[in-house]
């Protein structure tokens, strides 16, 4: 087990020349290596500098690098311009698609006995470890798994072992994992890299991938002073060390604890990363602990045109809405659809406010009665961009017509919590 790069900390600033020679100089210790798979996060995570890691993979090994599968979970297959967006110069041919439902093998089962402990005893079922095929049978002799480690809804901190067994796993393993975070409790698992879920996926890796050459290549990134992206560090190894040291630095640069709760807050969605509230839900989960009751979270969308990725996820969130938690355990105890996609469950409870402050949504391409059919607020987008322009607006409270905002421009790339809630 190695750790091949641990550079970083809350003041860095890396610069892309720095992360391809750190990059380079991690690769060239791995000795050589014929076939490379890179393992990197769809266009919702551009900001990751994952892209441009990619592409430095690509130089540095050539035609040794056969394929590039995005992790994309759930999530709708790129489109060739959102590869070129992220990726570059990489030809498009030696991109694949990850298919949760029909493309995954199951390397072996983490018992139900740990679920049900893990769990405090609300679950008991098995949680298949299951990965794409390309994973599983392609026959690379190096792994790489890209991406950033930052705060998260159902694990807890992002990355390592996710990227694989999430990223690139299958119904049950990625229904089941979500599920265990939801009943488990958000609240309890944001931020922290040891959690139940974490434990299951530790599990599963330890046991089913541990002959499978995966190495992890890590960013942390944060904002500067001057509301520009800073890469704050880069982690590689090939074991739990490089997660740790990513996740300890992430916790320090990503999580904003305030003073007082918020009473409005406003988030922004870059219509180039957020096409759905499946992933524009950001919004709701990343600032749940920081608002006040009877606050109101106003969403700006102005890409977001479906709830899921997924047409059937799509379905189910159309039809049950983001009700909070007790009327989506009852819904999934009554209804053979929705308990027969749990991750669409867990994000209907991640998604809701529990009843304690207003989530009003504004996106670009969805109706007023679409918005309020799921439970949500409705506002007009047009008016609502007129009121809080994002041009004009910087990170952190502002003052918009003598009421008092708090602005966050990428929920993605934090954590806000009231610190009375800790």
């Amino acid at each position: 087990m190695s750790l091949y790069c641990a550079t970083g900390g809350v003041e860095s600033d890396l610069s892309l020349d720095e992360l391809r020679d750190l990059l380079v100089e991690s690769l060239s210790r791995l000795g050589e290596r014929k076939s490379v798979l890179v393992v990197p996060p769809d266009q919702s995570r551009v900001h990751s500098r994952a892209g441009e890691l990619t592409r430095y993979a690509w130089e540095y090994y050539g035609d040794r690098m056969k394929a590039v599968l995005p992790a994309l979970g759930t999530h709708a297959a790129m489109r060739p311009e959102q590869i070129t967006r992220m990726f570059g110069a990489i030809p498009q041919e030696l991109f694949r698609v990850h298919n949760w439902r029909t493309d995954v093998e199951t390397l072996g089962e983490v018992p139900a006995e740990f679920i049900h402990e893990q769990s405090e005893g609300k679950l008991n079922y098995a949680w298949p470890a299951q990965v794409n095929r390309l994973i599983a049978h392609g026959g690379f002799d190096l792994i790489l798994s890209i991406g950033q480690v930052v705060p998260h809804e159902v694990i807890g901190m992002a990355n390592y072992n996710k990227n694989i067994l999430v990223g690139t796993g299958g119904r049950e393993s990625i229904n089941r994992s979500h599920y265990l975070g939801a009943v488990y409790g958000m609240e309890r698992i944001m931020g922290r890299a040891e959690n139940p879920v974490r434990n299951v996926l530790n599990y599963a890796s330890d046991r089913f991938l541990r002959d499978l050459p995966i190495v992890y290549v890590l960013t942390v990134v944060g904002r500067a002073a001057d509301d520009r992206l800073a890469v704050r560090g880069l982690f590689v190894g090939d074991d739990a060390e490089c997660f740790h040291r990513a996740a300890a630095l992430s916790l320090k640069v990503n999580f904003e604890i305030l003073d007082t709760p918020i009473r409005k807050a406003v988030v922004y969605l870059d219509p180039h990363e957020f096409h759905s509230t499946w992933l524009g839900n950001k919004a709701v989960y990343r600032t749940r602990m920081a608002m006040a009751d009877s606050a109101e979270l106003i969403i700006l969308a102005p890409g977001v045109r479906k709830f899921g990725e997924d047409p059937a996820i799509d379905g189910l969130i159309r039809k049950y809405g983001y009700r909070g938690t007790p009327a989506t355990l009852a819904a999934v105890s009554a209804n053979g659809d929705l308990a027969g996609d749990l991750s669409a469950a867990a994000h209907l409870i991640h998604g809701s406010s529990e009843g304690r402050f207003t989530i009003r949504w504004c996106p670009g391409h969805l109706s007023q009665e679409e918005v309020e059919g799921v439970g949500y607020e409705y506002g007009d987008l047009k008016t609502a961009l007129a009121s809080y322009n994002p041009q004009r607006l910087h990170h952190g409270y502002n003052r918009v017509e003598g009421e008092e905002v708090f602005f966050i421009p990428n929920p993605g790339l934090g954590l806000w919590a009231y610190g009375g809630k800790l």
